[in-house]
């Protein structure tokens, strides 16, 4: 076999010129490579063996540096920067185990019914749970040319048997700014779900339409964002304050402190803002509503963000895989740090959101405690806020856990109300669509039947769904049941403005950032400590 020396990810960045001074540790983690590729017992697969040190290093640092091969670098890319055919899913794998994390917006995966913790455990008939199957195959045997079928089995918490799912391949859009409405004839809402290479061209052209139809004031929706391009969260801040101002700062042990500031005329720069977060709202997210805060350019409401701030660099290697290692951390213009710790398991990391229900932070903002020594103030305002992990909002709006019964958490959690939304779309679909001409029509005037709920009832059967309450627990069930039933109808009939906009009807956060944007001394509710 011949003789090939295994590189790890340090040392491709290393030039000649530089070896003199490489670290006793670099130096031998080359004779390891070394020794494996010239003296090892069998036939070694390196690129296998180097890729596990890789990423056993990077575990090492911090839960956002990480490895991806050649394949998973380009599906990466893709999904920043344009369209792919595939099923719709982001997943990860745990364990030799494929975890959905989320469905792609009617995408092929949530119309079938799959959902966020399905195990993905076959893909056409060939098992890829449990035998150790790269990622990047995994990635290829799911995705391939639109109007193609896959066949998945899934394997659901709480059902026994598998779910069998024949999905059929589309184009997966990556828009980031998915919805955008006039609430009324003075106040505009916009929706951004990631930010990608195109999202500042989107925002800024969902942002002229609702200028041109009248719109003084803005919410910018940002939850369940989960980051993205830095740059894109710089630009649409420079849209919105200031010119010149610092919009976000990064700083780390070997990078001095770099500064992005806000550049241009701006868009909208005056008239009242609201920014909505919530707990999965994240890194560039976090980047745009600190910035709005720490200027005091508008309001912050929800719920405190995920704590996502640490800055990764990409470094391509010559085969095409690339590692993202962190190099600096993100501060706010007034100085907080977005990062919530890390170190020495003092948080479970990955726990986080979960201990965050079972502290009561999700339900009351009373149970948020934050030292002293993470103090900050506001510079304009010179109003407290508070770093350490996350944007904490200025107006908290609390989880209603008393808003949906057991049953309905079950339906949901077994994908039965999709279910029976789309059963019910299928058979009525040419009815709605001449019946109702837009959804304003449909929102006032569609009631959810008895059909309809018995289909979703029946789904329920099929899926082992227990009534453990009876009929009286159903009835409590019934006003919000058939409420998210009437969105999904709305959401697959027309876009996702227009499904936004009746979902927001009933969204908590929504209906407090509206009451605030609609203030006639709105600045002076900045003012509240």
């Amino acid at each position: 076999m011949k003789r090939i020396h295994v590189f790890f990810a340090a040392l491709v960045l290393v030039s000649t010129a530089m070896a003199q001074e490489l670290s006793q540790d670099v130096i031998k983690m080359m004779y390891v490579g070394n020794a494996i590729s010239r003296f090892y017992v069998d036939d070694t697969d390196l690129t296998k063996v180097t890729e596990a040190g890789i990423k056993a290093m990077l575990k090492e640092l911090d839960p956002h540096s990480t490895y991806s091969t050649p394949k998973e670098t380009k599906s990466m890319m893709e999904q920043m920067q344009g369209s792919f055919g595939g099923i719709g899913i982001q997943f990860n794998i745990v364990s030799d185990t494929l975890y959905v994390i989320q469905t792609t917006m009617n995408g092929p995966s949530e119309r079938a019914g799959i959902l966020a913790g399905d195990k993905v455990v076959a893909v056409n008939d060939t098992a890829i749970a449990g035998v150790k199957m790269e990622r990047d195959e995994i990635m290829s045997r799911l995705r391939g040319p639109k109007g193609t079928k896959v066949k998945v089995d899934v394997v659901r918490r709480g059902i026994e048997r598998r779910l069998v799912f024949e999905l059929v391949r589309d184009d997966i859009s990556t828009e980031t700014v998915d919805a955008a409405y006039m609430i009324d004839k003075k106040n505009g809402y916009i929706r951004i779900t990631s930010f990608g290479a195109k999202t500042h061209e989107e925002f800024a052209t969902k942002l002229d339409s609702l200028k041109a139809r009248g719109m003084k004031n803005l919410i910018i929706d940002l939850e369940g964002n989960g980051g993205g391009y830095l740059e894109a969260a710089v630009k649409i801040a420079s849209e919105l304050i200031d010119e010149s101002n610092l919009v976000v700062y990064t700083e780390g042990a070997k990078m001095p402190r770099f500064e992005y500031v806000s550049k241009g005329e701006g868009r909208f720069r005056k008239g009242n803002l609201v920014v909505m977060v919530d707990e999965t709202s994240a890194s560039a997210s976090e980047i745009l509503a600190g910035a709005v805060q720490d200027w005091d350019r508008g309001l912050v409401v929800g719920r405190r963000s995920f704590g996502k701030g640490l800055v990764q660099r990409p470094f391509q290697l010559p085969d095409g895989s690339m590692i993202r290692l962190t190099v600096s951390r993100y501060y706010t213009p007034s100085g907080r740090c977005i990062q919530k710790p890390y170190e020495n398991d003092s948080v479970k990391y990955e726990d986080d959101l979960m201990n965050r229900y079972n502290s009561g932070e999700m339900t009351s903002a009373d149970s948020i405690h934050f030292p002293d020594s993470l103090k900050a103030y506001t510079l304009r305002l010179k109003r407290t806020v508070y770093g350490g992990g996350g944007i904490m909002p200025d107006y908290f709006v609390p989880v209603d856990t008393m808003k949906y019964t057991k049953y309905h958490r079950t339906l949901a959690a077994r994908g039965s109300i999709i279910q029976a939304s789309l059963h019910y779309l299928d058979e009525h679909r040419a009815e709605l669509v001449s019946k109702y001409s837009d959804v304003d029509e449909f929102e006032k005037k569609f009631e959810v039947d008895d059909v309809y709920m018995q289909l979703l009832r029946d789904q329920g059967v099929k899926d082992s769904v227990k009534l453990e309450g009876g009929e009286e627990e159903y009835q409590r069930a019934l006003p919000e049941l058939k409420k998210q039933l009437k969105q999904l109808i709305a959401r697959d009939l027309w876009d996702m403005s227009d499904f936004m906009k009746m979902y927001n009807n009933s969204s908590d956060i929504f209906i407090k950032a509206y009451d605030l944007i609609r203030q006639k001394d709105f600045n002076k509710l900045m003012i509240k400590e």
